[in-house]
């Protein structure tokens, strides 16, 4: 089944929202084809064996503006989790050239506003933008308990947490603060990933993995450029949002916006014997490794064939995106 979505009027549907509900009673393989423009809409995907295509990135834009710090009468404000802009809460979603934006603004003026919630497995992200500020990518599950009260809610804060196998093949991801984040099996093979300017002293974290206790991997990236438009070693690779968060840099161009240490450890220094930050044959003005702490890892051959594609995101399933 191929839906055509276009707010002209000339496809089957006028809004992504509409095309939704009709394909949520169906089954089997089902695309939704979103031709060109600019649609201001709240989405939440739940059918599986769903994909979505646009014209291209530039052209094609699913876009929103909620921020966490929005008041809201039940708990005073919005919440990180309740701001998406789109939620993809089902299995086998590919997305091709298409933009996920929020639009709310910097996270230092509105804090946390997520582009796209995406919790599920074997998810596909092909040539796509993520648009955002503060949180702009969240990959799901959430951690298992919440650090302050009521810092989850949202529409997964009770769901059983499922870890998911993400892959971002030539995306252009961006943000401030913590822009990648979350508990997912994700691989970013030759993506941008450019931090923001927000006029601070430190103005970005590109990620901040909470990747669950035994979890082989959380985020791997493979040839991705660290790009911004940011002074220079003003912004950090990563933290851990949880203590065992997981990254691997590999064959990756960092620029001179990133500290020379790369990595903070959120001041959890005993994070240090739990998290896994590894670094293996990057390049670029920021990417000597003697520079890093002594808690970052730097790879052996062996080590950074271990983080080969299939093996990350194959599991039992032998996935091959």
């Amino acid at each position: 089944m191929i839906l055509h979505v276009a707010s002209d009027g000339t496809g089957d549907f006028r809004t992504v929202t509409e095309a939704l509900e009709a394909v949520s009673h169906t089954t089997g393989p089902a695309t939704l084809y979103i031709h060109s423009g600019t649609y201001r809409e709240r989405l939440t995907i739940t059918r599986p064996d769903l994909t979505l295509i646009g014209d291209s990135p530039e052209e094609t834009i699913l876009t929103y503006d909620l921020y966490a710090r929005m008041p809201q009468e039940d708990i005073g404000k919005l919440g990180t989790f309740r701001s998406y802009s789109c939620l993809i809460d089902a299995h086998d979603v590919t997305v091709t050239n298409l933009t996920f934006e929020n639009s709310a603004g910097k996270g230092t003026d509105v804090g946390q506003a997520l582009a796209l919630y995406a919790d599920g497995d074997r998810l596909v992200f092909d040539n796509c933008r993520f648009l955002g500020g503060q949180d702009t990518l969240f990959t799901a599950p959430l951690p298992p308990r919440e650090i302050e009260p009521n810092g989850f809610i949202g529409p997964k804060q009770h769901a059983p947490r499922l870890t998911g196998r993400h892959y971002y093949r030539d995306c252009y991801i961006e943000g401030d603060i913590d822009f990648i984040f979350g508990g997912a099996t994700a691989y970013f093979e030759h993506c941008e990933l450019h931090c923001k300017n927000t006029g601070r002293e430190v103005n970005s974290y590109v990620t901040a993995p909470s990747t669950p206790e035994g979890q082989t991997y959380g985020y791997v990236m493979e040839g991705c450029r660290f790009t911004s438009d940011c002074p220079a070693h003003s912004c950090y690779l990563g933290r851990p949002w949880r203590e065992y968060a997981r990254v691997a840099l590999l064959h990756c161009e960092i620029g001179e916006h990133i500290r020379e240490e790369g990595w903070h450890d959120w001041n959890k220094p005993q994070a240090h014997e739990t998290t896994c930050f590894a670094e293996y044959e990057n390049f670029g003005p920021s990417s000597d490794i003697k520079k890093r702490p002594d808690w970052v890892k730097s790879l052996t051959p062996a080590e950074a064939a271990l983080y080969a594609r299939a093996l990350v995101l194959g599991g039992t399933d032998h996935w091959n995106p």
